[in-house]
């Protein structure tokens, strides 16, 4: 039990260490197919759907889905589910993937109670 969760957490992190990288540097770095073969793992990996049937989803079935999930899972999902909105977000602009970007790197500040410059940023261009 204890290594599932290692395991579980271990992805969330890569999953989302991988689309900061991605949202700093942007999708200059890489083969373009291999970075959207890594994502759709990485997305099967955490979420078992794809980010078409993620994104359908609204933010309070998004958030009960987290929160079926034990207690220490819910800050690092939050951050990656921020990462992962604000990415696309980036890559294609839509208000309803901005607005769900800023309410889950709010919940991650909230939750975590941790002052993080960056994501306070990310949420400013956010709002712009």
């Amino acid at each position: 039990m204890i290594h599932d969760k290692d395991y579980i957490i271990r992805i969330v992190k890569q999953f989302s260490e991988f689309l900061t990288k991605m949202i700093i540097g942007g999708n200059n770095e890489g083969d373009p197919d291999e970075l959207q073969r890594i994502f759709e793992t990485n997305m099967n990996d955490t979420f078992k759907m794809n980010f078409e049937e993620l994104s359908s989803k609204s933010v309070e079935e998004i958030t009960s889905f987290i929160e079926e999930k034990d207690a220490s899972h819910y800050i690092p999902f939050f951050e990656l589910l921020g990462n992962l909105f604000f990415f696309k977000n980036k890559e294609n602009p839509q208000s309803d993937w901005a607005e769900k970007a800023q309410k889950f790197y709010e919940l991650y500040l909230q939750k975590s109670g941790i002052f993080s410059m960056p994501i306070i940023s990310r949420i400013n261009e956010l709002k712009k």
